[in-house]
């Protein structure tokens, strides 16, 4: 999608919110995931084994990790600086990521120290497949 066509929409402000919403959801979804994940491994949690659960989960975090090893911003941030800027509204510098977090916790970090931050945890993920995969018919025990 081009520049071009974000501001050729009605109501980029409220469209790029709708994209930082549901941006950080991708995240609660990817960093809650992988928690849940462990504590299902512990628990004998069956459903944190689905297939299609556990497919969006590594799919997304193998795209995060690939994404940002290229220098590449999430094409969710890409989109909203397109609509804020179409609105007129002030775009923030850098990554989704990078830029909560400043906000949130007053943290401004290098791009590298994100990249071993999301490869790291690509890292857990594969690791927590490689010893707790998903499967199709889980039991209820989830062992």
């Amino acid at each position: 999608m081009s520049r071009e066509f974000f501001q050729s929409l009605p109501f980029p402000g409220a469209l790029a919110d709708a994209i930082l919403v549901m941006h950080a959801l991708f995240v609660v979804f990817v960093v809650g995931g992988q928690v849940l994940v462990m504590i299902g491994w512990v628990r004998g949690w069956g459903w944190v084994r689905n297939p299609w659960f556990r497919f969006t989960h590594l799919a997304l975090i193998v795209f995060i990790v690939v994404q940002t090893w290229l220098g590449k911003l999430c094409p969710l941030t890409v989109w909203e600086a397109w609509l804020r800027q179409a609105a007129g509204q002030t775009v923030y510098d850098g990554s989704f990521i990078q830029h909560w977090l400043g906000n949130l916790l007053f943290l401004d970090l290098p791009w590298w120290v994100f990249q071993v931050v999301y490869t790291a945890f690509g890292v857990v993920v594969v690791v927590s497949w490689v010893h707790f995969p998903p499967r199709r018919n889980p039991s209820r025990t989830g062992r």
